[in-house]
């Protein structure tokens, strides 16, 4: 069964969530892990695209927007598209993407304005209610994964 973990980010600047996504995903292909982010809308799936080159100094993180090569181990997309990565799935989505519970672990990022945490709740329940195993980190800010 898909494991949940909520990864709740309380820091005031606008691109606190798609830092700790570029840092989680950095961290779980380092793990060996294949990774598909789930952005929602094409707009961020091009800022998280700019953002895995830059974000942090002497950085790489192989990545590909999709449609991407299997090759690829660290996949963004914004629809419901065929996803080629069975392992972790970032979501950075308002809503629960339908191809979910094909993957091993699932990360919900929830950002810190009052809608984000609303459509966070709204996530939470969903998988509960389905009794998916669920599991909550507070993220401080500067805080690493």
């Amino acid at each position: 069964m898909t494991q949940v973990d909520f990864y709740i980010i309380d820091a005031p600047q606008g691109d606190a969530s798609l830092q700790f996504a570029c840092r989680l995903a950095e961290k779980a292909w380092r793990q060996g892990h294949r990774v598909h982010i789930h952005t929602g809308e094409a707009s961020l799936s091009q800022r998280l695209d700019d953002l895995l080159w830059t974000f942090r100094e002497l950085s790489f993180v192989p990545h590909q927007v999709a449609p991407a090569t299997d090759d690829t181990p660290i996949h963004i997309g914004h629809d419901e598209q065929a996803v080629l990565h069975h392992d972790v799935l970032i979501n950075l989505g308002g809503e629960v993407p339908l191809f979910f519970s094909g993957f091993e672990r699932v990360a919900e990022l929830v950002g810190p304005d009052e809608a984000a945490r609303q459509q966070g709740r709204a996530r939470f329940t969903f998988y509960r209610d389905r009794g998916y195993p669920l599991h909550t980190h507070n993220i401080a800010p500067g805080s690493t994964t």
